[in-house]
């Protein structure tokens, strides 16, 4: 523990959890308290299609974090599917630009971890 903020969500429940705060008009606030983290994971983005108002509050926090914290994605989903996820090619487009400008990408190769350790046997 070296006392770095961060915050984890699933791309599903940050969506969620945006467009809750944004119904009960505090989404500023909300956006305030998920901007003091200095780390922002976001797993399992694209395992589930984002409406456009889920879309344009994802593009919002990602958008907010540009150059003043690190973001993590997880996904399988390759940059060509990110227009399909998010019902937009071109916010997809500023997402993925946003993305690459200063991160890195990580690919990892391999079966599936659940799949070689389950309990259950075909």
């Amino acid at each position: 523990d070296r006392g770095i903020p961060v915050r984890f969500f699933t791309a599903s429940s940050l969506v969620m959890r945006l467009r809750r705060a944004q119904h009960e008009n505090r989404l500023d606030r909300e956006l305030a308290s998920i901007g003091k983290a200095r780390l922002l994971i976001i797993d399992e983005f694209g395992y589930l299609p984002i409406d456009e108002e889920g879309s344009r509050l994802l593009f919002q926090i990602i958008s907010d974090s540009y150059e003043r914290r690190s973001i993590i994605y997880t996904s399988n989903i390759e940059f060509s599917g990110w227009g399909r996820v998010l019902g937009d090619a071109n916010m997809a487009a500023a997402l993925i630009d946003r993305t690459v400008h200063h991160g890195r990408i990580i690919r990892f190769q391999g079966g599936s971890y659940r799949s070689e350790h389950a309990l259950m046997t075909k």
